[in-house]
């Protein structure tokens, strides 16, 4: 089994209203007992918007922190979520069944080295 990480791509805004963005919510959440159900699921948390992130850096010999974001852009990455399946193809199995609910894109990403 691998690990895999699934990002989720937001635009940078405002979150859909409760009306579009409860029923897409609900499906997310039939994904992941799904995915619990089959022993695939490690973990998965939206993540608050990129003006939340803090940057830590080394400039010479000083650990620096400033507020993010650390780049600037129209989009990025509003959630994280980590499976563990056989390969890529059942990795992008799981992306394909959140992008088909939320309309976002995904970025599947595997984790060095085995489990």
């Amino acid at each position: 089994m691998k690990l895999y990480a699934l990002n989720m791509i937001q635009p940078v805004g405002d979150p859909p209203p409760p009306e579009v963005l409860g029923p897409v919510m609900a499906e997310i959440a039939e994904i992941r007992r799904d995915l619990e159900r089959q022993e695939s699921w490690v973990f998965g948390r939206g993540l608050h918007g990129p003006e939340a992130s803090t940057m830590v850096r080394l400039r010479d010999d000083e650990v620096i922190a400033t507020d993010g974001p650390w780049t600037e852009g129209k989009e990025h990455i509003g959630g994280v979520t980590i499976i563990k399946v056989e390969d890529l193809d059942a990795a992008l199995k799981v992306a394909a069944r959140f992008v088909r609910v939320t309309g976002l894109p995904m970025e599947v990403r595997p984790f060095q080295g085995e489990v």
